[in-house]
């Protein structure tokens, strides 16, 4: 069977510039992450979620962006290394295939798509980011091409990219149900969805005819009700992410509010001990500066909710101990400085 050029050149076919560029941008994200203190070989989960990671505790509270930040966010650089060669590899012949904005697209759609499979299964028990569910779109693009238009392309040409394809797709797989760590769930998602969407946005001067748009029609609608069923079931989240982060900053604030009220009961004594004003000023001085300052951070503490779901729930118990003993120390301070008679050079007891 004869080969059309095109299909002889795709084989050896050079990166187009979409491919480039989504190359290009997961490596800046990684680079600009690492520059901020990201791990260089792993990344912890805390630092992922900070700069966009998919986990139903952050994305269904309203954080749905996280659906497309996650995929492109790498936890080391041997994940970028394998996500981005597999990209390069793909996506120098799907984007020649379907054309830039439509490969573009099919990436996009995909990778978002794989992620919404994952918020579903995963839930609560695992951050999840990566390209690999867009990849995994792109793969999915290259093999409903190569199937369908396979009567256009040389006999080799067609079993090295159908068969190579599909074992790099299977074994991948495979591999992510052995290897712990692995979002399957995004890899199958994005992987139907690119199949789904190289359907719909196969070229026409390619293909044509009724049975074609019938399967286009069969797919389109499939991947639809498959998308209602994900929307109707997304999971309950055990926690809020906003409440989480409410806890880390408001300990923030008690260690800053802590820092101060230390250097300010220092001062206070030093006074106390020069003889530079009444102890009922420096009473007065230690409720301002130091038994306030610890009371108010106790009630903000007391504010946030208390669900043991949260990562945080111990530090929230422990800052408010400590909040409180603080404001207590202070106030039993005023109370005593109150009660003792000025006296000039007498430090307070």
């Amino acid at each position: 069977m004869s080969s059309s050029p095109p299909n002889r050149n795709l084989l050896r076919a050079t990166v187009p510039p979409v491919t480039k560029g989504l190359i290009a941008l997961n490596v800046l994200v990684f680079v600009v992450m690492w520059w901020n203190g990201a791990g260089f070989w792993h990344s912890s989960n805390i630092v992922q979620l900070a700069w966009g990671a998919n986990f139903a505790p952050a994305t269904a509270d309203g954080q749905w962006w996280r659906l497309g930040s996650a995929m492109f966010l790498h936890f080391g650089i041997l994940h970028l290394g394998m996500n981005m060669l597999a990209l390069w590899d793909g996506g120098k012949l799907v984007e020649r295939m379907f054309g830039a904005l439509r490969f573009l697209l099919i990436y996009l759609v995909s990778g978002v798509s794989g992620n919404l499979l994952s918020l579903v299964i995963q839930g609560n028990q695992a951050v999840s980011g990566g390209a690999s569910g867009a990849i995994f779109g792109i793969y999915g693009a290259l093999l409903v091409y190569v199937w369908f238009d396979r009567h256009r392309m040389h006999t080799q040409a067609f079993r090295w990219l159908f068969w190579g394809a599909l074992l790099f797709s299977a074994l991948t797989i495979l591999m992510g149900y052995m290897v712990p760590g692995i979002d399957n769930s995004a890899h199958i998602g994005g992987f139907v969805t690119g199949m789904v969407m190289a359907l719909l946005l196969f070229p026409a001067v390619n293909l044509s005819g009724k049975p074609f748009v019938a399967t286009q029609w069969a797919a389109g609608l499939t991947w639809l009700i498959a998308l209602f069923v994900l929307l109707t079931h997304l999971p309950v989240p055990k926690y809020r992410w906003h409440d989480e982060l409410a806890i880390q900053q408001q300990v923030q604030r008690l260690h800053l509010v802590d820092q101060q009220a230390q250097r300010n009961w220092q001062q206070i004594m030093l006074a106390g001990r020069e003889g530079s004003a009444s102890f009922d000023e420096l009473a007065a001085q230690m409720d301002a500066q130091v038994a306030t300052p610890y009371a108010q951070s106790f009630e903000a503490l007391s504010a946030l909710p208390d669900n043991p779901q949260l990562p945080s729930a111990a530090l929230l118990a422990q800052a408010r101990t400590y909040a409180l003993k603080r404001s207590e120390a202070g106030k039993a301070a005023a109370d005593k400085l109150r009660r003792v008679p000025f006296m000039p050079g007498r430090p307070p007891e």
